[in-house]
């Protein structure tokens, strides 16, 4: 691989060596395809739990199910250091600041999965006055797992749902190479009397105002 273009191949080496540039192969798509075979079998997820949900989840990433397959079998004590990060239960309004918080240190390109009814919906506890609807309010969602809770089986097609999305991606459509749109923080928001939205601040107060 290099940036001249006037490099001479021997005639026996041609049919062995293609000389390019980082450029064309990034112009071309050509790297897409082994970058996110790659990426789709190493992800790691958080070591997060919320509910009954983790409790299959955990069994998941036991030795029956065998998550290695995947290659992620290396759950993560810290976002840091993860790809994934699984909403496994009921999501309290006393929650939502930490996991949003979470969100935000997870470094890109991330993904979120809402496992069971409650990450999804906010399940049996839905009309509760702590719980919250699904958290896709705060967070953007990649793959919904449907259940109360899941089994891990569906968990596992929940993963290889998040491995076709990632299959499909380009390194020349997505923003996290965009240097131009950088994606910034999402804002956490507060908990008061009740919830609250920083991007509903403006709303809030002219209802409070009228």
């Amino acid at each position: 691989m290099t940036d001249e273009k006037t490099i001479e191949v021997p005639d026996e080496m041609r049919a062995q060596v293609a000389l390019t540039n980082m450029a064309d192969l990034v112009k071309g798509n050509l790297l897409d395809k082994p970058y996110n075979w790659g990426r789709r079998n190493s992800i790691w997820p958080m070591m997060f739990g919320l509910a009954c949900c983790a409790i299959e989840m955990i069994a998941t990433a036991a030795s029956r199910y065998d998550m290695a397959r995947f290659g992620m079998e290396v759950m993560r004590p810290s976002p840091r250091q993860s790809d994934m990060l699984i909403v496994s239960g009921t999501v309290t309004k006393k929650m939502v600041p930490q996991i949003v918080r979470l969100y935000n240190q997870m470094p890109e390109p991330k993904y979120v999965v809402a496992m069971g009814a409650c990450a999804s919906g906010g399940g049996p506890f839905k009309e509760g006055y702590n719980v919250v609807a699904g958290i896709d309010k705060y967070i953007p969602v990649d793959v919904y797992i449907s259940g109360c809770p899941p089994t891990p089986q569906a968990l596992l097609n929940g993963f290889m749902k998040l491995q076709e999305k990632i299959d499909s991606q380009s390194i020349n459509r997505e923003r996290w190479y965009d240097k131009e749109d950088p994606i910034e923080a999402l804002p956490v928001p507060v908990l008061g009397p009740d919830i609250m939205d920083p991007r509903d601040y403006a709303m809030i107060t002219k209802q409070a105002k009228a």
